[in-house]
This record gives structure tokens, sequence and C-alpha cells, in this order.
């Protein structure tokens, strides 16, 4: 039954260039756009479809060996779980972190990445040392979003940077393709977060 699903998933759906793109692929790219669109508004809405293109794009990365992308999927979706109810209704409201706040973020995150790398390599993953930048960085960008951060966007930049030659190395195109979208919606996220905490602002001043 699962092969069967694999398989039916696995479906080339259409050919760009010669790259044949996948149902699987497709989908997940589809779902994860979406979301990462929602999230720059702020809305609570983004993150029924974060979690879906976590578990889409969790089954896709274990079949191209890439662990710690697949792995930043299972927090991607328990992230989806705890910003439905931490957002509430109304959605992000924005703030900004300290300057030490930032540093600290930085340093842990290097070191936990340079920690971390070695593991992968020694259990065979594709890319390790650019997979494990995306993954501790991405969980970091996670739990700023989670918690309202603006930051999170700046951070996001940078991982979507990463991803866009990590994939396209690991002929993943399409997905590549999709990151670069996201680099230009990172962008977009930190100025309308910006919006987001001058419309906060105004509130609690009224």
């Amino acid at each position: 039954m699962l092969s069967a699903i694999n398989e039916f998933v696995a479906t080339v759906i259409f050919t760009v260039l010669g790259y044949q793109v996948t149902l699987l692929e497709f989908v997940a790219v589809l779902a994860s756009l979406i979301g990462v669109w929602l999230g720059t508004t702020g809305k609570q809405i983004m993150w029924p479809w974060w979690g879906v293109s976590g578990v889409l794009y969790g089954w896709l990365f274990i079949n191209y060996s890439l662990y710690a992308s697949a792995a930043v999927q299972l927090v991607f979706i328990v992230a989806a779980i705890l910003g439905w109810f931490g957002w509430g209704p109304k959605g992000a409201t924005s703030k900004n972190l300290s300057w030490l706040q930032r540093a600290l973020i930085i340093v842990i995150g290097v070191v936990t990445w340079l920690a971390i790398t070695p593991a992968l390599i020694s259990i065979g993953a594709a890319a390790a040392r650019p997979d494990a930048f995306g993954l501790v960085f991405s969980v970091i960008a996670q739990v700023l979003m989670v918690l309202q951060y603006r930051e999170n966007w700046l951070v996001w930049l940078i991982v979507d940077v990463v991803y866009v030659s990590l994939y396209w190395n690991q002929d993943l195109k399409f997905t590549s393709l999709l990151y670069v979208l996201f680099t230009g919606i990172a962008m977009r996220g930190w100025i309308n977060w910006r919006k987001l905490e001058s419309e906060s602002a105004g509130s609690q001043g009224a």
C-alpha cells in the first residue's frame, strides 16, 4: 500500500527544461508558497498551510536523503499547531528583539550548526553542511515567527538564499526556484510586519 502511494506521488506531471516535476514536489511547493505568502500578512490562516507543507516536504526530503531538511519539517508541523493557538484569530502583532538577543541567537545558531554537521556527515546525509545550516536557522526563524518577532524574516532571508543553492545542487530545481520566491517574500514579510508593529503600537496608544 505504502509503495503504491509513493509510486503515485512520484508521478511526473510536467517537465520544464528537462527537469521532471513530480506530483509530490508540485503540491509541496504550492502548499508552502501559500503558507509563506499568508505569513507575510500575519494572518492566523497561514498555519494550516504551513503544517501541510511540512508533511509534504518531510516526505520529499527523506526520498533525497536530505535528513536535516526533513527533520526541520517536524518543527514546522509543531510550530503550525503552536502558532495557530498562540497568534489567535487576530493574527500576529509583531515586535523586535534587542541587540543583545540578536547577538545571542547568532552565537547559539553558529555553535549548534557546527556541532550537528559532523553527526549528519556520519549518517551519510547529502550536503550535510548547508543542510545543517538550514535546519538550525530555520528552527530559529520558526521560533521567532511563533513568538511574533519581526526578525524572523531576516533569518528566513538568509536561510532561503542557502536553500536556493542547496536544492538546486541536489537536483530539486523546482523547489530551488520556490526558495528564490521565498527570498523576495521574506523581504516583503519584514516590511509588512513593520506595518503590523506600527498598527499595534497605535492601537495600544489609543
